[in-house]
């Protein structure tokens, strides 16, 4: 064991921590998620500040809220006055290279306001939020100029004008006919993409790559996968490795949808929602997303092999983590967003190769930690300064070191719907759509702006069937609850011009600057 010289960072979209087997999942087996596991340590209590791809990232990438960097939808970009980890970077000439998603929207507005050229070099990697792209591919739709898969797709006999569209999420029926992977229905067969040369393969021959032509100069990955994101769409001989027998039971009740929270039960008003309410949904969905996982496990494992053959296993910090769950059925719902923990409890295992993390091998951590963490726990693994006055989270070097720390005794996320359809079944201006929310072990509140709070009793009710946010009897509980949100709220970083030195040198020293008020 060495001392951290290369930090690989792994993300995978919308993947549960219940659909690993290290987290417990009875049927799925995550072997080599489960085998850096037992070399690292894994985090039981791990959660995102926000249930939505685009914000939780930001908070990855920056170690700061959504409420402090501002951009609190996909649709929002991070503003340019915002520092990332790419720059922080920068002080020790170590680029942020990138194979995958981001979620990244450039902030046009703030480059036209400062006469930065877009295409300039500092432009791009503005707009790119700091990162060095070896390839973006986030996913959604045809992958544009930013990846090379769609030439890679060509290249290898999918001869059409978008390949991903025609094979990658594409898949024939029984008739022989193609369909596509948007519609639910269709992701029981496999997709047209043969298994090499899918989303996930392709990704991980990048960062393969990418070490391989690397040498001895230090690195920082982010290898962001966009499996087990919908489309759900797995090719053969994924897509049929799992019965629905095989798959976690959904969690819902019936008496859920009674006395249900207003903005929940718009949530269940939409497509995806309504989709997702049918068994049959469920049944063909939940199989094909365990495939999913089971192909990325396996392609992890692919890369585990190669950098242990290359002795980067000896020197490279891994943080294997998502960005949300998915709610999969779950209390009737379908995609993310809101405050459940099958939606803002993500798997996060951290191997650190240093002779610091020996006590710690193998062992399950409980205590809780955010996704604000992974920013100060890469720049302490390369013993860069953490900017105090920046970021908001707190590195996790005494967790897998062993060191003894008070630490936290909840967690914090966010929401901001105004994009999304509940908005207008609700009649709300996008102004008013906006939750927070606080989780302890006991409790999880959520304050919403313009309607009642949620309450669950996590202790007596793990799966947050019963909402208690206007039972009286525990209104001392919403009370306190709403007091630890509010001086949370009131702590967050926003002086972000100057740093706690320089105020610190600053005080009180207005006669030096000859400021000489209130003499007598």
């Amino acid at each position: 064991m060495a001392k951290v010289k290369n930090v690989l960072f792994i993300m995978a979209d919308q993947l549960r921590a219940d659909h690993l087997s290290c987290y417990g999942h009875p049927h799925l087996q995550t072997t080599h998620i489960d085998g850096l596991a037992r070399r690292g340590v894994l985090f039981e209590q791990a959660f995102v500040n926000s249930g939505v791809c685009g914000p939780s990232r930001m908070s990855y990438y920056t170690g700061r809220y959504p409420s402090t960097h501002g951009a609190t939808w996909n649709r929002v970009p991070l503003s340019i006055d915002e520092v990332t980890l790419g720059e922080y970077l920068k002080e020790r000439d170590i680029d942020l290279v990138l194979a995958g998603k981001t979620h990244v929207m450039p902030d046009n507005h703030g480059l036209a306001r400062l006469n930065i050229d877009g295409q300039s070099e500092l432009g791009v990697l503005l707009r790119q939020g700091g990162f060095v792209q070896l390839d973006r591919y986030d996913g959604h739709h045809e992958p544009g100029a930013e990846s090379g898969y769609p030439a890679y797709l060509k290249a290898h006999g999918y001869d059409s004008p978008d390949p991903w569209t025609d094979y990658v999420i594409a898949v024939e029926d029984d008739q022989g006919q193609m369909q596509s992977g948007w519609h639910m229905r269709n992701v029981n067969f496999p997709a047209r993409v043969k298994e090499e040369h899918s989303e996930t393969a392709y990704m991980t021959n990048c960062a393969i790559s990418y070490m391989q032509s690397a040498g001895d100069k230090p690195w920082v990955m982010h290898l962001s996968y966009v499996k087990p994101h919908w489309p759900y769409v797995a090719p053969a001989p994924y897509h049929a490795m799992y019965s629905p027998q095989q798959c976690l039971p959904v969690r819902r009740t019936e008496r859920e949808k009674d006395h249900a929270h207003p903005v929940v039960q718009a949530y269940r008003q939409q497509e995806e929602s309504r989709s997702f309410s049918s068994d049959e949904c469920v049944a063909r969905v939940r199989p094909a997303y365990q495939g999913l996982i089971k192909q990325l496990d396996d392609h992890l494992g692919r890369l585990f092999t190669y950098m242990e053959s290359a002795g980067l296993m000896d020197n490279t910090l891994i943080i294997i983590t998502a960005d949300h769950g998915d709610l999969l059925g779950d209390h009737w719902l379908g995609e993310k967003e809101l405050f459940y923990d099958v939606v803002q409890r993500v798997p996060l295992i951290i191997y650190d190769p240093s002779e610091q993390a020996d006590a710690t091998r193998g062992r399950r951590e409980s205590r809780l930690v955010e996704s604000v963490d992974i920013v100060p726990t890469i720049l302490a693994a390369l013993d860069l300064h953490i900017p105090a006055h920046r970021v908001e989270g707190r590195q996790l070097q005494p967790l897998v070191h062993d060191e003894s720390v008070d630490w936290r005794d909840c967690v914090f996320s966010e929401l901001d719907y105004s994009y999304r359809e509940a908005r207008l079944t609700l009649g709300k201006s996008t102004s008013e759509c906006r939750a927070w929310s606080v989780r302890t072990d006991r409790w999880r509140y959520v304050y919403w702006h313009s309607e009642r709070p949620q309450l669950f009793d996590l202790q007596n009710d793990p799966d947050e069937f019963n909402d208690l946010g206007d039972h009286p009897e525990y209104e001392p509980i919403r009370r306190q609850m709403k007091q630890r949100l509010l001086d949370w709220f009131a702590g967050l970083k926003r002086r972000t011009t100057v740093t706690e030195e320089e105020v610190d040198k600053q005080t009180n020293k207005y006669k030096q600057a000859g400021v000489f008020y209130g003499q007598w």
